[in-house]
């Protein structure tokens, strides 16, 4: 394993791509030339790959962990791997790419900075592209990747790659997903992956790694408006901290400082910042995503599920309009009661309205659907028994999502982001309604 020092940062990353675009060999090819793959691990997937009857070591077992995704030869649940070069460290969640398990993407990119999006030479964008597509742009993750894979079976040709990589950028454009990075790969032969390919010598771009290590990274973390959700109030009552009153969490984005003017919400009390607390130890700044301790100037009521904040303030809200993705089996229907996670607060709900569904292919909107079904999006009207304090999910990704969940069983039903389901630089075709 590469060493890494204490300056570096952290990439979080998710892959995706159709069945059988070679995700499994790409994602197995960047760990194994970035000499991130233990011994043992090797020699297991050495193993394997003698007892299947394979001269060379299948690289996509690396990452199939479960039995039937090694027996399939397919991805089907989320694997989350974790590498490091000397300059960045990386977090890779690598989803499924059959269509019914769409919703393991969502899960995978949610909180992704990048998405390296996998096509096959051989067959170029198909519709699970354009989902996948749709599904960055919907999370607004800021940096999107085209593998243009098996280009060793196309005989390298730079018309294939070209023609792939236009297509592709002009969907993109229509979703006003900001820049796309397109890079020709082999990941069964290793070219452009880590190291650069001599095989497409016409191509003069960084490889798929210099390119991962490259890339800005910086999302919520650097957003101006602090977003504290309050999840454990600490109470010691003890002879040496008798009224001691701290508000433990995680930032969520921005930062607070001692002395800063911060407003709980929902109640909309305004106080003050008298201490801060981060790995008990106090300091006087901290940043997203650190996890703290926070402490307040006045006694006020506060309790998990609350939310501190600085800058601009979000107004309470119990009417709420969302993009969603539906990730359970069970159609979504209006008059559905749910539960509403939302950060560390949760709240009844119910399903107003359903105004339409988007479909993938063609960009349109189906209006007035009877229902939402597995891996469908669409928007969603809901009314909240209490109210909660939102940000639109372009303007912050964590305290702009919510989760759905059954109240019943407790089964997580729909994840959603609030406001309008793609940035303003998506083009009118989005706007069209299917008939």
């Amino acid at each position: 394993m590469t060493t890494t020092t204490a300056s570096v940062d952290t990439l979080r990353f998710a892959t995706a791509g159709s069945v059988d675009d070679g995700k499994s060999t790409l994602v197995g090819r960047l760990l194994h030339d970035s000499k991130s793959v233990l011994t043992d691990q090797l020699e297991a997937v050495e193993r394997a790959s003698r007892n299947r009857g394979q001269d060379a070591p299948d690289l996509a077992l690396l990452t199939d962990g479960l039995r039937a995704e090694r027996e399939q030869g397919i991805t089907i649940d989320v694997a989350y791997r974790y590498f490091a070069t000397t300059s960045r460290r990386f977090i890779l969640a690598d989803t499924p790419g059959h269509v019914q398990y769409t919703r393991n993407m969502v899960t995978g990119a949610s909180t992704a900075e990048l998405t390296v999006i996998l096509v096959d030479a051989r067959n170029g964008v198909v519709e699970q592209t354009r989902r996948h597509a749709v599904i960055a742009a919907l999370l607004r993750v800021p940096h999107v990747v085209l593998a243009v894979n098996k280009m060793d079976l196309v005989d390298y040709r730079e018309s294939v790659f070209a023609g792939i990589a236009e297509e592709f950028g002009t969907f993109a454009n229509r979703l006003g997903i900001p820049g796309i990075a397109s890079v020709p790969v082999s990941a069964l032969a290793g070219d452009n992956v880590v190291e650069s390919s001599a095989r497409m010598d016409w191509y003069g771009g960084p490889t798929l790694l210099e390119h991962l290590q490259a890339v800005p990274v910086g999302s919520d973390a650097a957003a101006p408006d602090t977003r504290f959700p309050v999840q454990y109030v600490i109470r010691p009552r003890t002879a040496e901290h008798p009224d001691y009153r701290g508000y433990a969490g995680r930032l969520a984005s921005g930062a607070l400082r001692v002395g800063d003017r911060v407003t709980v919400l929902p109640a909309g009390l305004t106080t003050t910042v008298v201490g801060l607390d981060l790995l008990g130890e106090p300091v006087e700044e901290a940043w997203a995503p650190q996890s703290l301790t926070v402490s307040l100037a006045d006694d006020i009521d506060v309790s998990r599920g609350d939310l501190i904040v600085s800058g601009a303030v979000p107004e309470p809200v119990r009417d709420i309009e969302a993009t969603v993705t539906h990730l359970d089996e069970r159609p979504l229907r209006v008059g559905d009661h749910v539960l509403l996670k939302h950060t560390t607060r949760t709240v009844r709900a119910i399903v107003k309205d359903v105004p339409y569904l988007l479909d993938v292919s063609t960009l349109g909107r189906r209006e007035r659907p009877e229902a939402l079904r597995a891996n469908e999006i669409g928007h969603l009207v809901l009314r909240t028994a209490e109210p909660l304090a939102l940000d639109s999910y372009a303007a912050n990704r964590s305290t702009g999502s919510f989760l759905l969940i059954d109240p019943a069983d407790g089964t997580t039903r729909t994840a959603g982001m609030v406001g309008e389901a793609f940035p303003p630089t998506a083009k009118e075709p989005l706007r069209g309604v299917l008939t």
